[in-house]
């Protein structure tokens, strides 16, 4: 019996095409769709198949890498896998291209690394990264996935996207990387400042010393695509608050990025 389908109907797939193809990519939108992990009756429920069915498509895709299962909850997440499928699609992709004058302006301007993400489930990935302007030994981090609720690419991304993200990355206990890591309340809290001020900041967040400063980027839809940020030692990215030269940097840079993308205008309130 063939899976080629014909009408679309409840949990099956569309005209001319294979239903187990179909309801595999259907999982992976549904995963990449917000940061919070989702286990088998909540995937089975929303896309109304049956749980068997579910259970056995995510074990395939998680033979190939492309989804990831959580050991402490048994929830699912994108995979690695997929990442690896889309280096070259890093290379076309239209934020990275038109980022890469900007963020290396903004590393020149701040003598700092620069970093360019976007929001991947519970994860910010970096996109595009620029060395920190000196001779000293660094890691390229293009395709690293960084915290979202500890990252300042994170909170600018999520402080302007829709509300369903962040009720889906607060709806679990927040991860607690260091002693400074936002607890969910006081994520909520800091986005409106972030929503106000236009500004992200991240403080020993994730990595002890090391802090961020970022700012959202748009597109033509004025939807918030992804992020820039500056990313270095905490005595020099923030000491105590974020300098008015270095805050004012990353916001020129991402409104630049943003003209680029068609935005007509940098929707940050005070901005």
């Amino acid at each position: 019996m063939s899976e080629t389908t014909g009408a679309p109907r409840a949990g099956g797939a569309r005209r001319g095409t294979i239903q187990s193809v179909d309801r595999s990519a259907r999982i992976l939108k549904l995963l990449a769709s917000g940061p919070r992990r989702l286990g088998v009756s909540e995937i089975a429920d929303r896309l109304d198949l049956a749980r068997p069915t579910v259970h056995g498509l995510l074990q395939t895709l998680q033979a190939h890498g492309f989804v990831e299962q959580d050991r402490d909850s048994d929830k699912y997440q994108l995979g690695a896998g997929l990442l690896h499928l889309g280096n070259s699609y890093l290379d076309l992709n239209e934020l990275r291209g038109r980022s890469i004058v900007h963020a290396e302006r903004l590393a020149q301007r701040a003598q700092a690394a620069v970093r360019v993400g976007v929001l991947h489930g519970p994860t910010v990935v970096v996109v595009h990264h620029v060395f920190r302007p000196d001779d000293q030994f660094q890691v390229l981090e293009v395709g690293a996935q960084l915290p979202a609720h500890a990252s300042a690419l994170g909170k600018a991304i999520l402080a302007f996207g829709p509300a369903q993200a962040v009720d889906d990355l607060t709806a679990d206990e927040l991860p607690k990387l260091t002693r400074r890591t936002l607890t969910a309340t006081a994520l909520r809290k800091e986005l409106e400042d972030v929503r106000e001020r236009g500004i992200a900041r991240e403080r020993d967040e994730a990595v002890l010393g090391e802090a961020s400063l970022a700012a959202p980027i748009f597109d033509h839809a004025g939807l918030a695509v992804g992020a820039i940020a500056l990313v270095g030692e905490t005595s020099k990215i923030l000491p105590r608050a974020p300098t008015r030269e270095l805050t004012t940097a990353v916001v020129d840079a991402a409104r630049g990025v943003s003209r680029e993308l068609g935005a007509p205008r940098w929707p940050a309130a005070g901005a």
